[in-house]
């Protein structure tokens, strides 16, 4: 049990801030990312011994973690939700997080594209990994990066330099 304990601890710390960072660009708001991972990881110490034979761990924990999100999403959907506080782009640490124009044009995409964009580019995952994260073919992933790239390019490049293009 000490050395599993050991090994978990070693883990979290490693893959703390990358799943924060990848299920908040996701979800779009700090809270509700920092209390979906939490929960993830309370349920990757439960199951421990499955979760670190995983391929990919952190892609576990991401994923639990946004299926935890749409639960309480489907919960909530019927209540009034307040005003989500605008995210600064520091957290009370100081760690750096994404820039609030990206955080923006991420939460602009489609759900499936957002999560493939997440766990490709946020957790550096390949397209097989990710595809079985996802329960998605590796194909599937391929194409919702390339929509998900474009729009985000789209969304980001100023106008001035995509009327330079044409």
């Amino acid at each position: 049990m000490g050395q599993q304990r050991a090994e978990f601890a070693a883990f979290y710390e490693s893959a703390r801030d990358d799943c924060l960072r990848a299920v908040m660009a996701s979800v779009g708001n700090r809270q509700v990312a920092e209390d979906a991972v939490a929960e993830a990881f309370a349920r990757a110490w439960a199951s421990w011994s499955t979760v670190a034979r995983h391929p990919s761990p952190r892609a576990w924990v991401v994923r639990t973690a946004l299926n935890t999100h749409i639960s309480w999403w489907r919960r909530r959907r019927r209540e009034v939700p307040e005003p989500a506080a605008p995210d600064t782009g520091r957290d009370d640490s100081g760690d750096h997080l994404p820039d609030p124009r990206v955080m923006a044009a991420l939460r602009s995409l489609p759900t499936r594209q957002r999560e493939v964009f997440v766990l490709r580019v946020f957790l550096d995952l390949d397209s097989d990994t990710t595809a079985r994260t996802l329960g998605i073919a590796a194909g599937t992933v391929t194409t919702h990066l390339a929509r998900a790239t474009r729009a985000l390019r789209a969304h980001l490049t100023p106008v001035t330099e995509q009327e330079q293009k044409l």
